[in-house]
């Protein structure tokens, strides 16, 4: 009972922290490269970026396994330098929190970059920064609740990842089997305790990521 309960938790917490860090990478370069760029059809490029956002769950699956099926030319040659195709594995849970919660924490960077006054920047170039040192040291730290939020908005978003984790990783007890789809199985069998227990920590684990959010964005 206790091994059933915390692996999909563990599991879950391990793909939610890999894809949020993938995510947060992700999010600030292109957030920060879209905030200062305007570029004939930058409109499409960035509505591309919040699909995830508003396509069904069913649908990203389905595009994940067209884009990394055995079929498809990406997914060859990871089974190629793999020698494992990457369907119904930890990694392919990895991709499809990343997908799903990407648009947010997109979003949420680059609403923060475009806050700040160019100025600041301009004078930090002048003061003899490079670029790099002036988006860590200038450009991150005055976005920083943003980013935040974003970071944590992406983590839980990435964490109840349900239906395109389900049809593109599957669910296979100790290695692909999130806390989501842990509860539509225990559901599906009737095991309304475990279930219950599942549901519990889920709420309460996106409760704290969302009052996380609330006292970032009220300071």
């Amino acid at each position: 009972m206790a091994t059933n309960f915390w692996a999909p938790i563990q599991l879950s917490l391990e793909v939610a922290t890999v894809s949020g860090i993938i995510v947060l990478v992700l999010g600030l370069f292109l957030g920060k490269m879209m905030a200062n760029t305007a570029f004939k059809g930058k409109t499409f490029v960035e509505t591309t970026f919040l699909l995830p956002l508003v396509l069904p769950p069913s649908v990203v699956g389905f595009l994940l396994i067209v884009i990394f099926g055995r079929n498809s030319p990406i997914g060859q040659l990871i089974e190629t330098v793999f020698k494992h195709p990457i369907m119904f594995t930890w990694w392919a849970a990895v991709i499809a929190s990343t997908v799903v919660a990407f648009p947010l924490m997109y979003q949420s960077a680059k609403a923060g970059f475009e806050t700040i006054d160019r100025d600041i920047e301009d004078a930090a170039r002048v003061d003899g920064a490079d670029e790099f040192k002036l988006f860590a040291f200038i450009t991150i730290p005055l976005a920083h609740r943003a980013i935040i939020s974003g970071a944590i908005l992406s983590f839980a978003r990435g964490l109840g990842e349900f239906g395109a984790t389900l049809m593109f990783a599957g669910n296979i007890p100790g290695k692909t089997q999130t806390i989501p789809t842990a509860i539509y199985i225990a559901i599906d069998s009737g095991n309304m305790e475990l279930a219950w227990l599942w549901v519990i920590s889920m709420v309460g684990i996106s409760f704290l990521m969302l009052l996380g959010v609330r006292l970032m964005s009220s300071k």
